[in-house]
């Protein structure tokens, strides 16, 4: 090599390691808005599901943990997600989130509560909040519900009540029940729906049996490929990509959430996905931080502005935030 080259050679290298360089400090920059916070006190809340969930959630998990799970990580904002308090606490909830959200110490900056459409008095309980800017919708687990639990009548008015007083409805539904998710998205057009966790999609359903640590998946994957691009194609869908490495196998890798997570992006573009921490519930997979960076690099391909969409900018118009 004569010097010429060498000076070329060495002056490639130093540009391409000033790229990188550039390029981590970019990706630190991007700012990340958590749609998806748990938080719950147990000195004041009663959630009777704790009793039966694993040791590492059978306690209280306030901001100051939060705040040291999401250390390094630019989350700048949150958004308080319900926890299926007692059905007597839940305007205790609304109110706490209210409080939480008015609270310049808090990253959070808005919530989802929880409530009962299927009670004949949801609307008397929901309406209240019609002007409260900082409650921006409401979930009902359907975890354990049985099949077209959500298609009641009852339940449809409700729903279809929430985007008349301009709230939205957070899904969370088994992925076997995915079918009547999106039945009762098309039959509520003018209500805003956020989908969680993917479908509630199960990791281990993309890998070969030898590999799933010998658990079964909750469902199979084509059938929830499907429905989930079914549900993509509703204008009134926004998918959250959260939730997903608390079913994977203990020595999970990006590379085993990424069908998931790509198949989501794919179908619903980039203008229709929202991150989600689901911390603490990530625990039972994953820190936040390896939550965090699995979904980075399973993302690190797309554009800047696709990334920043998914992090940050389709947050701020799906909760409606200043």
């Amino acid at each position: 090599m004569n010097r010429r080259q060498f000076i070329a050679s060495s002056t490639a290298a130093v540009a391409s390691v000033g790229c990188s360089s550039l390029t981590q400090r970019r990706e630190k920059l991007i700012p990340i808005i958590d749609t998806h916070q748990h938080l719950w006190d147990l000195d004041h809340f009663r959630l009777n599901w704790l009793d039966e969930a694993p040791a590492v959630l059978r306690r209280s998990f306030r901001l100051s943990d939060y705040l040291e799970a999401t250390k390094g990580l630019n989350v700048i904002k949150a958004i308080y997600l319900e926890v299926d308090v007692i059905s007597s606490q839940q305007n205790d909830e609304a109110r706490f989130v209210t409080g939480i959200s008015k609270d310049p110490k808090h990253p959070t900056v808005a919530g989802v509560i929880s409530g009962r459409p299927e009670n004949e008095d949801f609307a008397q309980f929901i309406t209240p909040y019609r002007d409260n800017p900082y409650i921006k919708g409401l979930r009902r687990l359907m975890e354990t519900t049985p099949g077209g639990f959500c298609l009641q009548p009852r339940f449809i008015e409700s729903v279809q009540l929430l985007g008349k007083l301009g709230k939205h409805f957070e899904i969370t539904i088994q992925p076997s029940q995915l079918n009547d998710a999106l039945e009762l998205v098309k039959r509520c057009p003018d209500t805003q729906f956020v989908i969680d966790h993917c479908g509630t999609a199960d990791p281990k359903a993309f890998l070969p049996e030898s590999q799933r640590g010998g658990a079964n998946p909750m469902h199979q994957a084509k059938p929830w490929q499907e429905t989930m691009s079914r549900l993509a194609d509703q204008p009134n869908t926004v998918c959250k990509i959260s939730g997903i490495v608390a079913h994977a196998t203990k020595d999970w890798s990006a590379v085993q959430l990424a069908p998931i997570v790509n198949h989501c992006l794919d179908r619903f573009g980039p203008e229709r996905v929202i991150f989600g921490g689901d911390w603490p519930v990530c625990l039972l997979g994953a820190r936040y931080d390896q939550w965090v960076n699995a979904l980075k690099e399973i993302v690190s391909n797309r554009t800047e502005s696709e990334r920043r969409k998914l992090f940050y900018q389709n947050a701020m118009r799906t909760y409606q935030l200043a």
